[in-house]
């Protein structure tokens, strides 16, 4: 899954280093779990009701880059510098927080990655964590590394539509809450309302 994942999101230059499994090994799956329980604390659409791989790695004390193991190996090169090498052991510890395997197509992973980030955008602007959509799209781009010339998950909305995209996100909204559209982008959805309008 994690090798279908790199590949669906590939055509997006998405800075790979910077995302997913090898973001989680450099910042610490430890540091990942902590995130997770405060953003949880903070907010119930957070709290997840699975083990996840990042659980299981952090059970088995494999944290990433510090311990030399964590969604990948790593080794120390001639320049002192960890060197990432495939972890064999990771396929099956993800299937083994699999409720059910299924393959996924490109699309579905792209949306099922972009919903959620799209929405939790919305919600930043809303709660007046940001004050604008570009000062949480450009927290995308220089803190996440989401691609600059692709302009940010809300500039993503506005370029699909923003009812198309909530078109979208009610295909997986059984998913919770994460993945359910807020009353505003719904709105926007239904007057042809933009976020940078």
């Amino acid at each position: 899954m994690a090798r279908t994942f790199v590949r669906s999101i590939k055509p997006w230059n998405v800075s790979v280093g910077r995302w997913g499994q090898l973001f989680t090994d450099v910042i610490g799956v430890d540091t990942a779990v902590h995130c997770q329980e405060v953003m949880a604390t903070g907010f119930t659409r957070m709290n997840l009701d699975f083990d996840s791989a990042i659980d299981k790695l952090y059970h088995q004390n494999d944290l990433g880059q510090k311990t030399g193991k964590g969604f990948y190996l790593y080794e120390i090169d001639k320049r002192g510098k960890p060197k990432k090498l495939p972890n064999p052991e990771i396929d099956s510890l993800v299937a083994s927080v699999q409720r059910s395997a299924r393959e996924f197509t490109n699309e579905e992973i792209v949306e099922r990655m972009m919903v959620a980030m799209c929405i939790e955008s919305a919600r930043c602007v809303e709660d007046n964590i940001v004050g604008t959509a570009i000062e949480a799209d450009m927290g995308l781009i220089l803190g996440l590394g989401y691609p600059a010339f692709r302009g940010g998950a809300l500039r993503y909305v506005d370029s699909l539509g923003v009812s198309k995209f909530c078109e979208i996100a009610q295909k997986y909204s059984e998913m919770g809450e994460l993945y359910t559209p807020t009353d505003t982008m719904s709105e926007k959805g239904a007057t042809g309302g933009t976020y940078y309008g």
